[in-house]
């Protein structure tokens, strides 16, 4: 598979991030079917089966032209894909993206993903020329809230009801980091 040009491989001092290959796809099953891991993701049913996730992989394939990517988060030490990262709705005009990331559940609690979404913000802002990162959360999901506000997010805001799902609705928090607010760790 080709390396893009706007979404390289990258590097952290345990991680390498690099664009999911097809052979992910029992990763992604696995890590989309988890409860745990999906109990805060309000737009997609858990996966069931392997061509879910072969889909969600060819989704993020070849990202030259797209408003998208995604990242597979692997620990350096040994090969093992952990999670994914990456951004949405990449506004190139405005300069805006939107970031998202997960991590299965047997790696939460090491710091893994907050290495991994600073590696993403350098990019973004760097190499993307973004201005503005945003994230949606769910008000609950105090880990991905940590993780957000560590790496100098601002919670602007709850967007009510933003996402229906299983038949509610559900409220997000709003957070955004702007270019010139950011530091790196």
């Amino acid at each position: 598979m080709k390396e893009t040009k706007n979404f390289p491989e990258m590097e952290t001092s345990r991680l390498r991030l690099r664009e999911l290959r097809l052979n992910d796809a029992h990763f992604i099953l696995n890590l989309y079917s988890d409860e745990n891991v999906c109990k805060f993701l309000y737009d997609e049913e858990l996966y069931t089966n392997i061509d879910e996730a072969n889909n969600y992989i060819e989704w993020n394939t070849y990202c030259e032209n797209k408003n998208h990517n995604r990242w597979g988060i692997i620990r350096k030490a040994d090969g093992v894909i952990m999670g994914t990262v990456g951004f949405h709705l990449w506004d190139r005009y405005n300069h805006i993206a939107e970031i998202g990331y997960d991590l299965a559940e047997e790696f939460w609690g090491e710091g893994y993903m907050s290495e991994a979404v600073e590696k993403s913000l350098e990019h973004g802002f760097d190499f993307l020329r973004l201005n503005r990162i945003q994230a949606y959360v769910a008000p609950e999901n105090h880990s991905s809230i940590r993780v957000l506000e560590k790496l100098g997010f601002k919670k602007e805001g709850i967007y009510r009801d933003k996402h229906f799902f299983r038949g509610e609705y559900y409220d997000l928090y709003c957070y955004s980091l702007l270019k010139r607010e950011w530091k790196r760790l």
